[in-house]
């Protein structure tokens, strides 16, 4: 036995509870927790059951649980080799893969059960999806195309439609199998538009502040040969530029009291496109910090002004 693998065995038997939050990335989780709740309560309103809620959030809890189990086991050799990650547990040691296979799969298994028996099919179909989009799609295809940021974003944009669907509660008598129909209601479009597009300018600037990681982990990522910043920060200036133009549609399909939500939502949004802006005309690391930051305060913002002005109900 080598020094490394005792050592691998050794770690292994010391898994702590930060292991266990790192493992199951609890900070993103919590996000995926709360756009599920902001979904769920924006379809069901204040006549809500707290069964209901509850059920919800702890299947799409588990499920992000297991998706974040999953990836980092999909991962740990470039892991390891990125300063960033290369203390997680799995790189490092602290956890097996085995054991993290089981724990991943435990989480995936009961998230969708849980769903699938005590919220509706659609609620289950939508995780299962998201699961799907981020560990089969979106993990492989970050070492083969810098398209994965779009994809990444796709399954980053579906918990809140968990939510929406879950606030529909059971199929009723003369429903369809699965009811299509809720996942093109308005305001499901537009929370998932908010999370896809919020997403874009986040990650483009963290890609270009850690790019060296990024190329010494394997990931081919947009910014990775772009020394410049150009291609880059066009990019995130073009999506911020959307999250623009997205605060008119609620307004456009009556979701919201306009005279409130539209001009709350230019100015967030005008302060996040007018830090894109900046990262455009001086593509930095300074300028992108300020539009990453920008960006965890823009999108707790946008819904929390959405939930204050919501009036629409289905």
């Amino acid at each position: 036995m080598t020094m490394d693998e005792t050592t691998s065995k050794s770690g292994a038997g010391r898994l702590t509870t930060q292991d266990l939050l790192t493992l199951t990335k609890f900070r993103l989780s919590v996000l995926v927790v709360v756009t599920t709740l902001v979904g769920f309560w924006l379809r069901k309103g204040p006549d809500w059951s707290v069964a209901q809620l509850l059920h919800t959030l702890v299947g799409a809890t588990l499920a992000a649980f297991g998706a974040a189990v999953f990836n980092q086991l999909m991962e740990i050799e470039p892991d390891s080799r990125m300063e960033r990650t290369a203390d997680r547990p799995l790189p490092s040691g602290r956890i097996s893969p085995t054991a993290a296979f089981v724990i991943g799969w435990l989480f995936s298994a009961l998230a969708l059960v849980h769903l699938t028996l005590r919220v509706n099919l659609e609620a289950a179909a939508i995780t299962a999806l998201t699961l799907v989009v981020y560990l089969f799609i979106y993990t492989p295809l970050k070492r083969q195309s810098a398209i994965n940021t779009l994809v990444g974003a796709v399954s980053g944009a579906l918990p809140p439609l968990i939510g929406w669907v879950g606030a529909a509660g059971a199929r009723g008598e003369h429903d369809p199998f699965f009811r299509w129909s809720l996942l093109v209601e308005p305001g499901a479009i537009y929370l998932f538009a908010l999370l896809f597009l919020w997403q874009l300018p986040h990650f483009l600037a963290i890609n270009w502040m850690y790019r060296e990681e990024y190329l010494k982990g394997g990931f081919v990522m947009l910014a990775n040969e772009d020394e410049a910043g150009k291609k880059t920060s066009t990019h995130a200036l073009a999506y911020a530029v959307a999250a623009v133009l997205l605060m008119l549609y609620p307004a456009w399909e009556h979701l919201v009291y306009s005279w409130v939500f539209v001009p709350g939502g230019l100015l967030l949004s005008g302060w996040l496109c007018g830090l894109a802006w900046r990262f455009f005309q001086d593509p930095t690391r300074a300028t992108a910090r300020r539009l990453f930051f920008c960006t965890l305060a823009w999108l707790p913002a946008v819904l929390f002004l959405t939930v204050m002005t919501w009036r629409s109900r289905p």
